[in-house]
């Protein structure tokens, strides 16, 4: 048998190669580490942070709602009056000054009945006329008759006193015509009265009808004086809802349509006495009061932020016509300064000052996290993200207040070691 001798050179060959992947091992792991550090100095620089910011800190009751004129008029259609059609009218959501124009009406039916009833009138006062004039007739026609009757018994009783220088006969016939003369004088002055009392009747019933018209014929001219409705106070004119082709169909009124008697068909809110109204949950009813002073933000000028305090609660829930519906309290805060801008029935929110802590540190609600059900926030520091735990003192939808945390201090807004996140 042979012997098998070694390769020379063999285990210098095998050294050279363990040497070499050790080598390649190495520079892996010294690019791992690097690669490491790379991305947590890169999460430290995308992460979104915000600094804890010191200051006072107000405790608020946040509250969505809209904005409603404290005090408004409303103009009214007449009343009693036919046929009301609009005619003209300001634009809706104009401006417009006490004592502006901003309705017309059309009058076109009611000068027609003025004229019948200015016709109506002037045959109603002719014809007053014309029994006036028949009634002065008559009374001086009875005045003439009864000055006769009383000449021809005047008469008679002169010729019945010369009874004794007169034959018998003719004495007799004397006092019978005495006796005539005087039953005509009572049957004329019977007649007299008779005819004052009946021209009286007629007077005041042809009065009567002359006034009736009259009434109409007023009354068409102050149907004529209600064809335009005029602005009470100085705002802007919004247009009520037309129900009369029923609640779906509901549209504010417009130039064509017709409007019942007594209808409201517009509203002036008075722009100076604009408050928000909001909807206070049930929970937070019991931590605010009236005169809490409030912030009221608009969503479609989200730049302005208005001071304003709350003036009034509701002492009931009330239920919205929402589904599903829900039960809330109603608060009121007069805005101190209105903006011009504003109208009524913008949407918004309303922040209530119910508390106020001093010298606080806070920082975004987006900041706060859970370990191990303590909170906590994330420090950005040199070597990476530290977890610091906190003390919650007060917590607003936007904001906290925590102690625990010095002031300027950079906190992460995501948590940092969620490692899910792609480099």
């Amino acid at each position: 048998m042979s012997e098998t001798k070694p390769v020379p050179g063999s285990r210098k060959h095998r050294a050279r190669g363990w040497i070499s992947l050790a080598v390649v091992f190495a520079v892996a792991g010294l690019a791992g580490v690097e690669t490491y550090r790379l991305r947590q100095v890169n999460a430290s620089t995308s992460l979104p942070m915000a600094p804890a910011r010191k200051g006072d800190f107000s405790v608020i009751v946040r509250c969505r709602g809209e904005l409603k004129a404290r005090r408004s008029l409303q103009l009214t259609a007449p009343v009693n009056v036919p046929d009301l059609r609009i005619v003209w009218a300001a634009p809706p959501a104009s401006p417009v000054k006490a004592g502006d124009v901003v309705i017309r009406f059309d009058p076109s039916s009611a000068k027609q009945q003025l004229q019948e009833k200015e016709a109506a009138l002037r045959q109603a006062q002719a014809t007053l006329d014309q029994e006036l004039a028949q009634a002065r007739i008559t009374t001086e026609q009875d005045k003439l008759d009864l000055s006769t009757s009383s000449y021809q018994v005047e008469k008679a009783r002169l010729e019945a006193s010369k009874q004794e220088i007169v034959s018998a006969l003719q004495g007799e016939e004397n006092k019978i015509d005495l006796s005539l003369a005087e039953e005509d004088l009572k049957v004329k002055g019977a007649a007299s009265h008779l005819h004052s009392a009946s021209d009286a009747a007629k007077i005041a019933s042809l009065t009567r009808l002359r006034d009736h018209a009259q009434a109409d014929v007023d009354l068409t001219n102050k149907r004529l004086g209600q064809m335009e409705l005029k602005a009470p106070l100085s705002g802007l004119i919004v247009y009520m809802q037309n129900f009369s082709q029923g609640w779906m169909n509901a549209k504010p009124f417009q130039v064509g349509d017709q409007v019942w008697s007594g209808a409201s068909v517009a509203e002036i809110p008075d722009l100076n006495t604009l408050e928000m109204e909001g909807k206070i949950e049930e929970i937070d009813r019991g931590r605010i009061t009236i005169g809490d002073a409030s912030r009221v933000k608009i969503d479609a000028l989200p730049e302005l932020t208005l001071t304003a305090n709350l003036t009034s609660l509701s002492p009931l829930t009330e239920q919205t016509f929402e589904w599903p519906p829900t039960s809330s309290f109603r608060g009121f805060s007069a805005i101190q300064k209105p903006d011009p801008r504003l109208r009524p029935g913008m949407n918004g929110s309303m922040d209530i000052e119910i508390k106020k802590i001093p010298s606080a540190i806070s920082v975004p609600a987006k900041a706060l996290f859970t370990r191990n059900g303590k909170p906590v926030v994330f420090v950005n520091g040199k070597t990476g993200y530290r977890a610091v735990e906190v003390q919650i003192l007060a917590r607003n939808p936007d904001e906290i207040a925590i102690k625990g945390l010095d002031a300027g201090a950079m906190v992460a807004l995501v948590d940092p070691e969620k490692n899910d996140r792609k480099p």
